[in-house]
């Protein structure tokens, strides 16, 4: 069985890594393909492509460069790529098309419209991988969900990824969790020794909590007890620096390749995100005994346990310098990164995720054989 993810591109991102945590599964009689719809170019796009190379997964590379500048390249990709699955149709009869995320919806959408004996010929699935969609382009957004409810494409990650779905186009939708191995572990060789060393990780945008992260660390700025890390880049990556650059209790990094095995190095990590689809890194996390300080919103809080005691709700400030100088210092570390890790390991297996997509693609399978 051949079964084609489509990505945005070979990069740093949960969707791409759930991609390619399902291509890397070791069935037998499962070949794999990536393909990026825009052509990745950051430090770890050769990392990527090396790492799924050495699993035994074709990568295939994008024609069009990765280029943000409203939404015009990436349509402009969604118009070229029919062309590209035409070609990919005819070399390979994939029998399994997946998708991720919108700027791969948008192309099989087009692709499928205009060559439509190519969703006749192969099954579509598409993982919905966040709880707010089409940011921007809300009426290229409606036409493509009505491609996927009608071809009854849609597989959500999370509880609040399907009832977020459900709520804005009235279409219930299956769960696959997301599915996290044991990350290796590797010691980070920049943690200040004698502090409490705490993580953030994550890109400078407003989803990820940037503002709350300024606030509560300028509130701390003169506690010699922490020291934050802090790994990503991003539209908002001038106000971290203007706000934090000169604090002597923060660190401000790009991002890390190969975050997951440095992160049992950490003490605690924090995740101010103001919404997420399912969290891979915050799963990463407690695979890692890594206790996760978090704002409870949708796609986070569940990554734990609903008494976890390090859960803020709405951001609040106050509620995390709490947790910063009152609850962290009465309480074990140890403890809490077990509980987390029992929690993790009980339901959101990597072995478990990609058998129950394995099932999805072989739900018509073979009477699709080319």
């Amino acid at each position: 069985m051949k079964v084609f993810h489509i990505i945005s591109h070979f990069d740093l991102g949960g969707a791409e890594r759930v991609a390619a945590s399902i291509a890397k599964s070791n069935t037998d009689d499962m070949e794999y393909h990536i393909v990026e719809t825009m052509r990745g170019k950051s430090q770890f796009t050769n990392n990527f492509i090396n790492e799924l190379t050495d699993a035994g997964v074709q990568c295939h590379r994008a024609w069009m460069p990765d280029i943000r500048f409203h939404f015009l390249f990436e349509r402009i990709a969604a118009l070229l790529f029919p062309l590209r699955m035409l070609f990919i149709w005819l070399r390979w009869h994939p029998d399994v098309i997946h998708t991720h995320t919108e700027v791969p919806d948008m192309c099989i959408v087009a692709s499928v419209k205009l060559f439509p004996f190519i969703a006749r010929s192969c099954r579509i699935v598409r993982t919905i991988h966040n709880n707010v969609l089409w940011t921007g382009q809300i009426f290229i957004g409606n036409f493509c969900e009505r491609f996927f409810i009608s071809h009854r494409c849609n597989i959500a990650i999370s509880q609040s990824v399907r009832a977020s779905y459900q709520q804005r186009f009235g279409e219930d939708t299956p769960i696959i969790y997301n599915g996290v191995g044991k990350p290796d572990s590797n010691c980070y060789p920049h943690l200040v020794e004698g502090k409490i060393n705490v993580i953030f990780a994550g890109r400078f945008e407003m989803q990820k909590g940037i503002s709350t992260i300024v606030d509560v660390l300028s509130r701390m700025r003169g506690n010699e007890r922490y020291h934050f890390h802090i790994f990503g880049d991003g539209s908002l990556s001038e106000l971290i620096h203007s706000r934090l650059g000169e604090q002597k209790n923060v660190s401000i990094n790009p991002p890390l390749f190969s975050l997951s095995s440095y992160l049992s190095s950490f003490d605690y990590m924090f995740m101010p995100s103001e919404f997420e689809g399912l969290s891979i890194v915050a799963i990463e996390a407690s695979m890692s005994a890594l206790p996760n300080i978090i704002n409870d919103c949708p796609g986070l809080g569940e990554t734990l346990p609903e008494d976890w005691p390090l859960k803020v709700e709405n951001n609040n400030v106050d509620a995390y310098l709490n947790i910063f100088n009152v609850i962290l210092p009465s309480m074990s570390r140890e403890v809490l990164g077990a509980k987390a890790m029992a929690y993790a390991e009980d339901n959101f297996s990597l072995v478990s995720m990609q058998r129950n997509y394995e099932k999805v693609y072989s739900r018509h399978y073979p009477q699709h054989q080319p």
